[in-house]
């Protein structure tokens, strides 16, 4: 069995990014992303700091935008506007969910499609949608495409292949699907409803994990030589685990990515690369 490990996959993406954000520095123009957060959250804080470390060790900047927990709804929709319109960023990461008494509906209606490099945004969930094979015209976010890198790097054509994703959300799950689908992959989006998703997994080739809950893949959901990837991020009893029961799925992987150190620790790395196209596609205009 082979652990596919994030960090060389993170590695090569911000090798590529040093040489691009070095193009462009000579002509004037730093690769630069607005961090916008509401309070505080110990996860959201964790991220940033592994964004500013990225982004700072490949020669991009950071721009943070950090408003109190109790801000207004204006307030939030001030920020996003300024940071549209700033032609010295090229990037927007907003953390999310946004406090419950703040419309996030209308905040993703916001955000310049051309710089939701996290595919947050409703025209940018919509471009990815829209796009040809190959083609893609907006930001997918961060976690599905960091999926995608590890694949790719790892050399994983899923042409054909009967890819099996465990979780539907906006984040992950559904613009993950198209993506695949993109490359040729015949892919089976499943959930809480879905009838026997044990025979789903198991009829797989690939199972994308990222329904939220820990080590819920076992071994009734797996079958021989299948390439597992973990996207979950959970705490029991005290530890990290992914969604996949790491331990029963070695008996039967051919490949897996651990958690921590797999999918998640690519994430920053795409973040920094969406940032840094973004910025060559504002040099073109």
């Amino acid at each position: 069995m082979t652990e596919f490990k994030g960090s060389p996959v993170a590695a090569a993406i911000t090798e590529e990014c040093k040489e691009k954000i070095a193009i462009l520095k000579e002509k004037g123009i730093v690769p630069t992303l607005a961090i916008i957060r509401v309070g505080a959250r110990p996860d959201d804080e964790s991220y940033e700091r592994g964004a500013e470390k990225r982004f700072a060790g490949a020669g991009a900047a950071i721009k943070r935008f950090i408003l109190q927990e109790d801000a207004t709804q204006e307030e939030l929709e001030n920020v996003i506007n300024k940071v549209n319109e700033d032609k010295s960023i090229h990037g927007i990461l907003l953390f999310r969910p946004l406090p419950k008494h703040m419309n996030e509906a209308r905040i993703k209606q916001l955000i310049s499609m051309e710089k939701d490099v996290d595919g947050m945004s409703y025209a940018g969930l919509g471009g990815l949608m829209a796009s040809k094979t190959g083609k893609i015209q907006s930001y997918a976010p961060c976690t599905p495409t960091a999926v995608i890198e590890v694949l790719d790097y790892y050399g994983v054509d899923v042409t054909g292949k009967k890819v099996a994703i465990v979780g539907r959300s906006s984040v992950v799950g559904m613009p993950l699907a198209v993506m695949l689908i993109q490359k040729n992959a015949t892919v089976t989006v499943c959930h809480t409803k879905t009838n026997d998703l044990c025979e789903e997994c198991r009829n797989a080739d690939v199972i994308v994990a990222s329904a939220g809950k820990a080590k819920m893949i076992g071994e009734d959901y797996l079958s021989n030589g299948q390439i597992l990837i973990d996207v979950g991020i959970n705490f029991l009893d005290g530890k990290l685990c992914g969604d996949i029961d790491f331990e029963q799925a070695i008996d039967y992987a051919s490949a897996i990515t651990p958690v921590p150190g797999g999918v998640g620790a690519v994430t920053t790395s795409v973040l920094l690369k969406h940032t840094v196209i973004s910025a060559e596609k504002a040099l073109e205009i």
